[in-house]
């Protein structure tokens, strides 16, 4: 079972979608240029790092979203390896993609094709500052774990106090297993330069946000009008709790039982 591809977009259902892409932009998301595959409506904010996929209908949202050429050959080897899938559309004459779960539920989906085109002026951060985790709330980090591990096998970071939380390079995107109970649905999670910046830029647009919401130490949450969390903190939260060897393969760490 090879790698799951590259990291393509964090997927989200957007009831409306003007109202989701005015809150992206307002932050200092760059809104980028989709291609004509969707019959949907359907748009992209990027800080250069971190791509937003806005979907006007409905499916398994949200879901973390890999580019992978020849999925057909590949979903046949991923199929060979028990994964079961939530959805296959796999066809000459169509837009090739496929979806699965992991151990939690969380959605994970797979596509032939880029859907947009990144601009070089989208490479900067926004107001929330700079992307280090996309986090997963789990209920088993280590169980979490042996599912992803052979598909993004790049362990970056561990932590083991309090919980054990681990950080996986899916390809694109740096992806965290939390135990949290702070945590509800996957969130992004930012390290904000400017505390006050981003706080005066909230209020001025009367964006819904919690003060200290109790996740590893953020000092605001922000929901956008679809309903992902933003997390903003002063420091990334693992810190360096960790160490990692030169190789940083997963099959190298305690993640058996």
């Amino acid at each position: 079972m090879s790698t799951i591809g590259r990291f393509l977009e964090f997927s989200v259902q957007t009831p409306n979608i003007l109202e989701s892409l005015h809150f992206y932009k307002s932050l200092g998301f760059t809104e980028l240029e989709s291609n004509d595959i969707y019959s949907h409506k359907y748009t992209v904010v990027s800080d250069g790092e971190l791509n937003i996929g806005l979907h006007s209908t409905e499916f398994d949202s949200p879901a973390v979203t890999f580019v992978q050429q020849d999925l057909a050959r590949h979903a046949r080897s991923m199929t060979d390896h028990g994964y079961d899938f939530n959805y296959l559309r796999l066809d000459e004459d169509v837009f090739n993609e496929l979806g699965f779960r992991d151990l939690d539920g969380h959605a994970v989906g797979m596509v032939e094709a880029r859907t947009f085109h990144l601009r070089e002026d989208a490479e900067k951060d926004s107001a929330c500052g700079y992307c280090f985790e996309l986090t997963l709330p789990v209920r088993d980090t280590v169980r979490a774990a042996r599912f992803w591990a052979p598909i993004a096998p790049t362990l970056l970071q561990m932590r083991e106090e309090p919980t054990i939380h681990m950080r996986f390079d899916a390809s694109g995107i740096a992806l965290g297993l939390s135990e949290s109970i702070a945590l509800e649905a996957p969130s992004l999670c930012f390290r904000c330069a400017d505390r006050g910046a981003l706080m005066t830029l909230l209020d001025l647009q009367g964006f819904e946000y919690e003060k200290f919401p109790g996740f590893e130490g953020a000092f605001v949450a922000i929901k956008a009008p679809e309903g992902t969390m933003l997390y903003a903190f002063d420091e990334d939260f693992l810190g360096e709790s960790y160490e990692v060897d030169e190789s940083g393969d997963a099959a190298d760490f305690p993640i058996q039982d």
